[in-house]
């Protein structure tokens, strides 16, 4: 359920007003990019405009960067959304996330900065490109580039020299691992974080990610708690407990104990923050583990919630908790967008969270209130041997879900007799039902486990979605693909009574469910209802050569991927995402209507950005996969 602190509200109300100007949802400005979504509200929207419905057709690649030389792994998927400020890209790159500058027009690498985490980098949770870098300025000269590295260092560089800035933490470094207010082993605890941090009121924020739940080793683990650093010199200002602390709100939360042991409730994708109101907006993840709650019984506050902080002190403003004692791993995956919209002829300074299970949640971001009614709906309980089970879980009335959620029968692919035949072979034995129907466990009785809809990425997940504040439409990247999930005693692998496996969940290879399996979105937000949805990509090229699926007639289908989404002042520009075809499209933002269907060297792995440097507009992103060199394309008009 939400909860908010009067008080706080009250003061954010009188110093602020709720007729504030929208610049928190702005996107982009200046022709520059300065945030990992184009500004500090997460829009992923630029008002420029050189590129538009009459020439997207013609863009071509200006320029292109590989991270050939950037460690190993040169290969491995880059997810980086680089930075544009005063003529530079800042961006991370390889396997150890160095830090490269390279120039806006060329391409040209200006500096490079790694840093050799040695014995302790064995442990780092995600060692790959990451998301990105934050930028930060006191505009008389200090001008720096913020790094998390894959185990769990806060680097502050020179943006001009990339050299660190001595005079933050130590010698430019803070140890991320110390601080968190539970006994960390530096060397051996899996902890670290593939996003940047959030940078406003000279406050970083800074978030965590840990090992992938499925089967963890432990119900112990280390807590994902978020913290507040001086942006000068990188003293820690405050921390939030995601798992509170005995005496703090929500420890009622966790029954048997389970507040003290209990890891994970981290904050993995990047934050957003409002600049005006001096809120930061965290979507936390679920606790240790993602599918078996038995070890830690209750609602588990602040896991699976949206929670707004006052960035200056820590302080919880207010929370909602979207899924209560998440047994999933429906974590919150995506940035929060805030969004000032007009609903009923009232404005609302809101904040609109994304999910894996499909749903948009909007919410007052000044209050917490919703702005369409939340129904708490009873849900199914399991009969898994010591789970605890919410016994209802929040829907939202409006806007509707975005893709499948649960599963049925009529769900199943028909293109053939044959093929349904099969598909319904796959199902029998497994557990389907509504969203929220409850893990099973693996038997020798031909019980197979549970075929959960949407899977445990999604929905959406980071790539999450784009929003332009000059209409008040969301659009929003999702797939649809089951996850066939069952339970089984922990045994020897760990100390958890149960631990999750992965089912296989396809027919001759092709998802379970009908087409299409990839989509993008369009919701009106003043209104909740969705304007028009597209499949993210025709079919792909092993599917029209499919031997079984000779004879049909195969539409735009889609792929299980999710696009990355940029909104223009002209255009939705999005590519198929990682895994699918190397497309890149120019979307119709009104009908969804695709103008361009462009080229491009591989899967787009990055979410695109825009700017504008020397009176030429830029889109650039990340492409790679297939075996091929993970490298950043800049395209432009000739």
């Amino acid at each position: 359920m939400g909860s908010f602190t009067k008080s706080a509200v009250l003061g954010l109300v009188l110093a602020v007003g709720l007729a504030a100007p929208a610049v928190a949802q702005q996107g982009a400005t200046d022709g520059e990019w300065r945030y990992y979504g184009g500004g500090p509200g997460g829009t992923s929207y630029s008002p420029l405009d050189q590129i538009d419905a009459t020439n997207v057709g013609d863009l071509e690649i200006a320029w292109t960067w590989a991270a050939r030389n950037q460690g190993p792994r040169p290969e491995a998927k880059n997810s980086s959304t680089p930075l544009m400020v005063d003529g530079v890209l800042f961006m991370t790159a390889g396997s150890r996330r160095n830090v490269v500058a390279l120039d806006a027009g060329t391409g040209e690498m200006l500096w490079m900065w790694r840093m050799d985490e040695g014995e302790r980098a064995r442990s780092a949770p995600r060692p790959n490109s990451g998301r990105g870098v934050a930028y930060w300025s006191d505009g008389q000269g200090d001008d720096r580039v913020y790094v998390i590295t894959p185990a769990y260092h806060l680097v502050a560089l020179n943006a001009h020299t990339g050299r660190e800035v001595e005079s933050f933490g130590t010698n430019g470094v803070v140890d991320l691992r110390l601080g968190l207010d539970r006994p960390v082993n530096l060397i051996e605890d899996v902890i670290g974080s593939s996003s940047p941090p959030v940078i406003a009121r000279d406050v970083i924020v800074v978030g965590a990610a840990l090992a992938v739940g499925t089967a963890p080793p432990s119900r112990t683990n280390v807590p994902g708690h978020v913290r507040g650093f001086d942006v000068r010199t990188g003293e820690r200002k405050w921390i939030f407990h995601t798992i509170p602390q005995e005496g703090e709100f929500g420890h009622d939360t966790w029954l048997d104990g389970s507040a003290e042991y209990t890891g994970n409730a981290a904050v993995w994708p990047p934050f957003t923050a409002d600049e005006e109101l001096g809120i930061v907006y965290l979507p936390v993840e679920d606790p240790t583990g993602d599918y078996y709650g038995g070890h830690r019984p209750g609602n588990n506050l602040f896991s699976s919630s949206l929670v707004a902080l006052n960035i200056e002190t820590g302080e919880r403003i207010w929370h909602f908790q979207l899924v209560h004692h998440d047994i999933w791993d429906y974590d919150v995956p995506t940035a929060p967008i805030l969004t000032d919209i007009t609903v009923n002829g009232r404005d609302i300074q809101a904040v609109a969270q994304i999910t894996k299970q499909s749903f948009v949640y909007v919410f007052d971001r000044v209050t917490g209130e919703p702005v369409w009614p939340i129904e708490e709906r009873p849900v199914p309980a399991g009969d898994v041997p010591g789970e605890w089970y919410a016994p209802t879980q929040p829907f939202p009335t409006k806007p509707a879900p975005f893709d499948r959620q649960g599963l049925t029968i009529d769900d199943l692919i028909d293109f053939t007799p044959e093929l349904r035949a099969q598909a319904e072979e796959v199902v029998a034995g497994m557990t389907i039902g509504p969203l929220y129907t409850p893990q099973t466990v693996l038997d020798t009785e031909g019980k197979r486990g549970t075929l959960m809809t949407p899977g445990s990425t999604g929905g959406a997940n980071w790539e999450g979605g784009a929003f332009d504040p000059e209409t008040g439409v969301l659009y929003v990247a999702s797939k649809s693909d089951p996850a066939g999930l069952s339970l089984r005693e922990g045994a020897e692998r760990s100390d958890m009574n149960y631990v999750a496996g992965f089912t296989g969940a396809r027919v001759a290879g092709l998802p379970v469910v009908k087409p299409p399996w990839g989509r993008i979105t369009a919701i009106d937000l003043n209104t909740g209802d969705h304007i028009w949805m597209r499949a993210n990509g025709d079919a792909s090229a092993r599917v029209k050569n499919h031997p079984a699926l000779d004879g049909v007639e195969i539409g735009r289908w889609g792929k299980a991927t999710r696009a990355g989404i940029l909104v223009t002042k002209t255009l939705v520009l999005a590519g198929e995402g990682y895994g699918g075809d190397p497309h890149f499209y120019g979307y119709d933002k009104a009908t969804g209507e695709i103008i361009a269907d462009l080229e491009i060297p591989a899967s787009q792995t990055s979410l695109p950005m825009t700017y504008m440097h020397e009176g030429k507009q830029y889109v650039v992103f990340t492409v790679g996969g297939g075996g091929q060199v993970a490298q950043l394309i800049a395209m432009a008009l000739p």
